[in-house]
């Protein structure tokens, strides 16, 4: 037997859930290391998470000037909440399964900008790093208006220093669209599993794109390796970085918003149960964390990873992190889902979620295209297959036993089930039929 083989017996040994996960079949795994921490013990603070929130809204006047989309809300990168009752009503015929509670979507597929939940960290840590460039050399007060950064003075300045960033796409585009507004020079290191038209999308805005025939973490460490030799370059980490989790986590003060103006209350007789798509980890570590930090001890969460591509599963299940990929465990890392083909997840976001969040599972590529299908049909919203990871969440929480065991009847009864999205509202027309036919082939 070859030491390959030997070690994935190994590892199917101390964690039996490796052989389902292997065989392609879906899984739930619930953290059962799962402790009850108190806000010190997580990786940002409140305080922080308000500052973010506050650069992003100096940048308003610049969005406003730069991206006419923004217009209407006032510069402020932000999506709809929406109760998808037609989709719940769907879920429970086609799963047999009563969802109590209601269930809502956050839906991040229709931020402006980037089109997807990586417009929030991404776009963040782009703008913070070009307010720190033009505060230390003169060009900029907090005190100013913003919208002075879409002048072509301010453009010629940035032309002097570079952004570069490793994706499987819609990071890509997120860093990509904004430091080209700005005037970098912006590259991006795309993974084998990114789309054709996320790549000429950011081609076409000027932007380098280079491309792999490996996976997204062959990307980041090429696109890391050449940033660190380029001068003024610098390089945005997707699995390191905690500029990208901050902009995140501001979702969380969003979404406090929305829900007091429709009267959603999150108590102990009313839990919100989140249910995040995850490929690297760093977008819903944020948005969890986030909400954690906004909402309090009464929020749960659960990431949902493709059936090849289980990074983060591994990585908290065996706490292992980073030290594990999922082709150390024999699972293939090939899906349909581009913005979570990830085959080693980040260790910054797995330790930093390990105590708190309530577990991870896993769906097949082929239902990710049903419920794209009957998400257009129901509610007219267009999703890429990653933005359905999450959608039957609320069914794994029951069939698990994981919902029985946390909560009273009434306290179900209560409970708001949040959905979030991740992209689609970018895909171009004639991709997006392809996709709606084909969640109708199963």
């Amino acid at each position: 037997m070859s030491n390959e083989k030997q070690e994935i017996k190994r590892l199917e040994s101390q964690w039996p859930l490796i052989s389902a996960m292997r065989n392609g079949e879906e899984v739930t795994w619930i953290n059962d290391q799962k402790l009850k921490n108190g806000p010190d013990d997580w990786p940002i603070t409140l305080e922080e998470i308000h500052e973010a929130d506050a650069r992003l809204r100096r940048f308003a006047p610049f969005l406003t000037a730069f991206f006419p989309e923004t217009k209407e809300a006032g510069g402020i990168i932000e999506s709809p909440l929406l109760e998808i009752e037609h989709m719940k009503a769907f879920l429970e015929k086609y799963h047999c399964e009563t969802i109590t509670g209601c269930l809502y979507m956050k839906a991040d597929h229709l931020l402006p900008v980037a089109g997807s939940v990586k417009a929030r960290g991404g776009m963040y840590e782009v703008l913070k790093h070009a307010e720190s460039l033009a505060i230390e050399h003169g060009l900029l007060s907090t005190e100013e208006d913003y919208s002075k950064l879409a002048n072509e003075e301010m453009r010629a300045f940035f032309s002097n220093y570079s952004l570069a960033v490793g994706s499987t796409g819609n990071l890509g585009l997120s860093i990509g669209i904004t430091g080209a507004a700005l005037g970098f020079r912006t590259t991006v290191h795309m993974s084998a599993d990114a789309k054709e038209w996320k790549k000429t999308r950011l081609r076409d805005r000027g932007v380098e794109v280079i491309e792999y025939a490996d996976d997204y973490s062959r990307a980041v460490e090429e696109g890391r390796e050449l940033s660190a030799k380029t001068k003024n370059s610098f390089f945005i980490d997707d699995e390191h970085s905690k500029e990208l989790f901050l902009g995140y986590s501001t979702a969380a003060l969003r979404l406090q918003e929305q829900f007091q103006k429709e009267n959603i209350a999150v108590d102990e007789d009313h839990p919100l149960i989140v249910y995040l798509p995850c490929g690297v980890g760093g977008a819903p570590g944020g948005i969890f964390t986030g909400l954690k930090r906004v909402f309090g001890e009464h929020v749960y969460g659960f990431f949902a990873e493709p059936v090849q591509a289980p990074c983060m599963l591994l990585g908290l299940m065996t706490g292992l992190h980073d030290q594990i990929a999922v082709q150390d465990a024999g699972i293939e890392l090939k899906t349909e889902a581009d913005g979570l083909a990830v085959g080693r997840p980040s260790s910054f976001v797995g330790k930093a979620v390990a105590n708190d969040l309530d577990g991870v599972f896993t769906v097949l590529d082929d239902k990710l295209f049903i419920y794209l299908n009957q998400m257009a049909k129901l509610e007219g919203e267009q999703l890429e297959p990653s933005a359905l990871a999450g959608i039957e969440g609320p069914v794994r929480a029951k069939v698990s036993g994981w919902l029985e065991s946390h909560f009273t009847d009434s306290q179900q009864k209560g409970a708001v089930h949040l959905v979030w999205s991740t992209g689609g509202s970018l895909v171009p027309e004639e991709e997006m039929i392809v996709m709606i036919k084909k969640g109708e082939q199963y």
